[in-house]
């Protein structure tokens, strides 16, 4: 599926299949929407689907994995070789999301959208061997970064091919959450320092070195801030861009997506920019230690359920909520409603 068949695929979420599993959670045996974002990010998901069965026994976590060509700047205390490592790390089922996977029932499917090295991952959504550094001109091309958004279009039909039925996006890549802040700094017209911090344990001195290559990336692409597709090229990443494919292929097959932290934020934040319609089907997991992320949800208009200080990335918050799914998913099934007991609902009071 091409980046335009996509965007205009998406449609409104289904109001009479939210409508029936609203009457759902009322007739259950309790009080009155006392369940919170359960019932309503379970009424959202009959919305994406167009079934009030809200069915998701299939998951899987699309871990995108690729290279930043920025990491030349000094922006990260680690070489960029890790990228590959974990990669390699993905596929030997030996990482922290890989143990949480296969706690709570998710499929990992590592893709390496852009490592300087092929590894173990598969390698036919490739796009390239690393960006550019972005200091120096475009981390990208144009015709690269849509190639990205492809990648993650083209998981999204994989795997709603082999009857998956919710995504979630997690991500690899060594000098991720300098890119992520660049784009977010361009996408939200907010000052490169409000969005910018520490990532995986730069000094003080770190911080500086990467606010400082983020501005110089920004003043020289100039990426123009009404055009997602031009700002992921210029200061992005191919992790990004494949993750804002998967929530762009998401909402067009009409499969809720799960956001991760802050750098799946940053991407849901593109493939919502690209394509507003596609926000109605991503679901907020956690809030990231990183500054931005509660920026950008809020921007989003989303409400994430998770506060545990988390950003490990790699899909770990992304996978967290979704056993806080599966419970809500039990709930909606299993309990017993008002008429089992010969009792009256509960009455809205105005």
């Amino acid at each position: 599926m091409r980046l335009e068949e996509a965007v205009k695929s998406v449609k409104a979420l289904d109001a009479q299949a939210m409508e029936r599993a609203m009457q759902r959670w009322d007739n259950i045996a309790k009080p009155l929407r006392s369940l919170g974002k359960m019932e309503t990010i379970i009424t959202r998901i009959a919305g994406m689907t167009g079934d009030a069965g809200v069915h998701f026994e299939k998951k899987a976590l699309v871990a995108m994995c690729a290279d930043n060509g920025v990491v030349e700047e000094g922006v990260t205390q680690s070489p960029q070789d890790i990228t590959a490592l974990c990669a390699n790390n993905f596929v030997a089922g030996i990482t922290t999301v890989c143990e949480m996977c296969k706690y709570c029932g998710v499929d990992l499917f590592p893709v390496d959208a852009g490592m300087v090295v092929d590894t173990n991952v598969r390698t036919d959504l490739k796009v390239a061997y690393g960006t550019k550094n972005m200091t120096k001109g475009p981390a990208m091309t144009r015709e690269e970064a849509v190639k990205s958004l492809e990648a993650g279009i083209a998981m999204a039909v994989e795997l709603k091919e082999k009857g998956y039925q919710m995504l979630a996006t997690g991500e690899m890549g060594i000098g991720n959450t300098t890119t992520s802040s660049a784009v977010a700094s361009v996408l939200l017209d907010q000052p490169v320092e409000s969005m910018t911090g520490r990532g995986a344990g730069l000094t003080s001195e770190g911080l500086v070195r990467k606010i400082n290559a983020i501005k110089k990336a920004i003043e020289v692409n100039q990426p123009d801030p009404s055009d997602a597709i031009d700002v992921l090229a210029k200061v992005g990443g191919f992790d990004i861009g494949g993750m804002a494919g998967v929530f762009l292929g998401g909402a067009a097959l009409g499969m809720p997506v799960v956001i991760d932290g802050f750098i799946s934020c940053v991407a849901a934040l593109i493939a919502k920019s690209i394509c507003p319609a596609a926000g109605d089907y991503m679901i907020a997991s956690h809030v990231s230690k990183e500054p931005a992320a509660h920026l950008i949800l809020d921007h989003m208009g989303l409400s994430p359920v998770l506060h545990a200080d988390m950003c490990l990335g790699e899909g770990t918050g992304a996978v967290a909520m979704i056993q806080f799914l599966d419970l809500a998913a039990h709930i909606y099934h299993s309990m017993s409603t008002f008429a089992d007991y010969n009792m009256d609902n509960y009455v809205e009071l105005k």
